[in-house]
């Protein structure tokens, strides 16, 4: 298996889809259904990256972020935001903003895959 991916949206169908591509391409993936779940699962699992919508129920992607990113277990961790709070028009072209990633939804599977590898590997390529 490769790199250990954490899934975290309250979207069953957005995990669902996440978690089919990244399978297909070789990543061990986890995955959590609300903002509490995802950060537990963070802390004990330490994947290689984080996928992370921020509109949930519980608590937001931005709160889940900012709590892994004071635990000295889970601040490297990098984490990709997916959201539909916001238009891919909206986002810079690079897609990073604030010194974070995001993917707007609706996103394609090959856009979040060449993230993924920039997140980990520092490249884009795929």
């Amino acid at each position: 298996m490769g790199n250990r991916i954490l899934v975290v949206d309250d979207n069953h169908d957005i995990v669902n889809i996440v978690e089919s591509w990244l399978k297909a391409n070789d990543y061990e993936v986890y995955t959590a259904y609300s903002g509490e779940e995802g950060l537990e699962k963070s802390k004990s699992l330490k994947p290689d990256a984080v996928i992370l919508d921020i509109v949930m129920p519980d608590i937001d992607g931005s709160s889940v972020a900012a709590e892994m990113k004071e635990d000295p277990g889970t601040d490297q961790i990098p984490i990709i935001f997916l959201t539909g709070a916001v238009k891919s028009s909206e986002l810079p072209k690079n897609n990073i903003a604030g010194g974070q990633y995001f993917l707007a939804k609706p996103f394609k599977g090959v856009d979040l895959l060449k993230m993924l590898r920039l997140v980990i590997f520092g490249s884009m390529k795929y």
